[in-house]
């Protein structure tokens, strides 16, 4: 008496079966309107954020060059030669360490004269020329002052700086990456309230990056030099795009 359930089953699943493949072979799919399927984008938003802050100049660099002029090519390079040794010897002395010592320019050529001939204009090699231009870094901006007589003094021909700027702003940028990221939201979220949304979550995120520096130059006055390190103002922005529910 249990088997007959059983059988009804298996032979309604065979006739169902049937049913399904008389189906894909006989009836006309190809006319049936199936309408149209889509994904439709999630409606989104983008917009910008900022953030900046302050901080005091973490490094200076100053540029040293020597030059000299002479009838004798090996005598105007032995000269420079002398006189560059003896500034970086001096800023070593100093404390500046050798690897923020680094050669800049280094160059000789002959100087070309011009002059009038027969109504018409001609060069005429002259003396030689001899330069050799290093950068020092300074990582105590403090003694930028000091660091600046010591160059003047040193018989360096040309003395440029300090220049001031930021070494390490990775703390920096973390604070600044995210209330520039809250600003965007600030703003989304206005945006998203005046048109009846409510924000959603961040979809994307890109940054940039924008450091400038402000400073006083060197007064070349006599005695010590009256420099201010000043400080730098670190930029960080970001575009967000939000989801709008």
């Amino acid at each position: 008496m249990r088997k007959h359930p059983v059988k009804k089953i298996i032979v309604f699943k065979v006739a169902l079966m049937a049913i399904l493949l008389v189906g894909v072979f006989l009836i006309p799919w190809r006319f049936v309107n199936w309408g149209k399927l889509e994904i439709l984008p999630a409606s989104t938003i983008t917009v910008s954020g900022e953030a900046s802050l302050e901080e005091m100049s973490q490094i200076a660099s100053f540029t040293a060059g020597v030059t000299a002029i002479n009838d004798d090519k090996e005598t105007a390079v032995d000269e420079v030669n002398q006189v560059i040794g003896d500034v970086i010897s001096a800023v070593k002395s100093f404390g500046i360490a050798e690897e923020d010592i680094q050669t800049r320019s280094l160059s000789v050529h002959q100087i070309q004269e011009p002059f009038i001939e027969d109504e018409a204009r001609r060069v005429e090699l002259g003396q030689w020329s001899a330069n050799n231009t290093i950068e020092v870094t300074l990582r105590d901006v403090d003694k930028a002052s000091a660091l600046a007589d010591l160059l003047n003094e040193s018989g360096a021909t040309s003395v440029q700086g300090p220049n001031f700027s930021l070494d390490d702003t990775q703390e920096s940028e973390v604070v600044l990456l995210e209330e520039a990221i809250n600003n965007a939201r600030e703003k989304a979220e206005k945006i998203a309230e005046s048109s009846g949304r409510k924000l959603g979550k961040i979809v994307t995120v890109s940054e940039g990056q924008q450091t400038s520096g402000i400073f006083k130059g060197l007064e070349m006055d006599t005695g010590i030099a009256p420099i201010e390190p000043g400080t730098e103002t670190v930029y960080k922005t970001v575009t967000v795009t939000f989801e709008l529910r």
